[in-house]
């Protein structure tokens, strides 16, 4: 008899990342094998069933994938499946746990957290304590202090990737708070299954229901802990998640959070198409200094114009988690409403104006 379908669908789901992750290190070390003359050292992945005994060398030379766990089901659910599907496949598997200090007793709670990844044969198993800023409001603050965190443990104990338990249902929420914000089609498109740099965080749930995630953690009598800030109406993501989602699918049936969760990819695929059309264009409108040129610029699409102006600005020194659509706006308006209006300011004291056809934009 095999396991629970709840359990199966979370296996698969790793199983399927870590193929993805042992395939793109295999590529690599193609890629640098022949840039090297063809001699090419690292080790490939295996194929699944039975791997042999590896000595302490071979094993301290297997790619070393990490798992994000705050000790909710989602992320517990997912450290169980990598436990479980690492070593089937020669990886060796870590978690991560970040106390963001936000509440009391958030220190021992991040120990049962450690002692739990060990538990399910997790190593190197660390908690991570961070101090949580105030840019961005709370919860942009918190994230910010959590993927620094994750990105210097991933490197300091020389990892290849970092799993992230996010679920379909977290997916409909950001997408409806990018809605919410008319951050354009980009913020559609949710959180990506691969981002970060080099590929290293990887979401393998997202095509499943947080539900799923907990059914696991059920039968497989795994303790977890519920966060009293997702239900706590202060924050913005709490009251969607209880209030929001509910609401839509009282008003227009069941199956909403699985439309946003497509509609997300397929933003997502438009706009990777714009932003590869966009890059392409860019060389095209500037002129032999390297300025924007006006009125080529307005001959290109709305959406290939202003991705060349996002770009340009974060290129001029403007953080790209503080640029928005309105600022953006205001810079195409130099170029498609020009009454010789003056300069426009732009986050990180960049500023952008016309200067004889030309769009200049630089920091101020």
């Amino acid at each position: 008899m095999g396991p629970h379908p709840a359990v199966a669908a979370i296996r698969l789901a790793v199983r399927r990342v870590l193929h993805d992750i042992l395939t793109d290190q295999s590529r690599l070390s193609r890629t640098t094998g022949e840039r090297a003359g063809g001699r090419i050292t690292a080790r490939l992945a295996r194929p699944v069933g039975d791997i042999p005994e590896q000595s302490p060398n071979e094993r301290t030379s297997s790619p070393l994938v990490l798992v994000a766990c705050s000790g909710g089901a989602d992320s517990m659910a997912l450290a169980s499946a990598l436990a479980f599907e690492a070593p089937k496949l020669g990886v060796r598997a870590g978690g991560i746990t970040v106390d963001h200090g936000l509440q009391p007793g958030s220190d021992l709670r991040a120990e049962e957290v450690v002692l739990r990844l060990r538990e399910l044969g997790l190593d190197p198993v660390e908690s991570i304590t961070v101090t949580v800023g105030r840019d961005g409001g709370p919860e942009a603050a918190a994230r910010d202090a959590r993927y620094a965190a994750l990105d210097a443990a991933l490197e300091r104990h020389g990892g290849t990737a970092i799993l992230l338990g996010h679920t379909r249902d977290d997916q409909a929420e950001t997408v409806l708070l990018g809605l919410a914000r008319g951050s354009g089609i980009r913020s559609l498109s949710g959180m990506a299954a691969v981002s970060g740099a080099d590929g290293r965080y990887r979401r393998p749930f997202l095509q499943l229901d947080r539900q799923t995630a907990r059914k696991a953690c059920m039968v497989q009598a795994l303790p977890v802990w519920d966060d009293p800030h997702n239900a706590d109406p202060a924050y913005t993501r709490s009251r969607l998640r209880h209030e929001g989602l509910p609401a839509l699918e009282k008003a227009l049936g069941k199956g909403v959070v699985e439309a946003l969760a497509r509609t997300a990819q397929l933003s997502r695929d438009d706009a990777d198409a714009l932003d590869t059309w966009a890059s392409q264009a860019e060389a095209s409108v500037r002129d032999a200094t390297g300025l924007l040129e006006c009125a080529k610029l307005y001959a290109l699409p709305p959406a290939v114009r202003r991705r060349i102006l996002r770009r340009a600005a974060i290129q001029a020194g403007a953080p790209a988690g503080s640029l928005f659509a309105r600022h953006i706006e205001e810079v195409d308006r130099l170029i498609t409403g020009w009454r010789g209006q003056g300069a426009i300011n732009l986050p990180g004291k960049v500023v952008a104006q016309r200067q004889g056809g030309r769009l200049v934009i630089r920091q101020g």
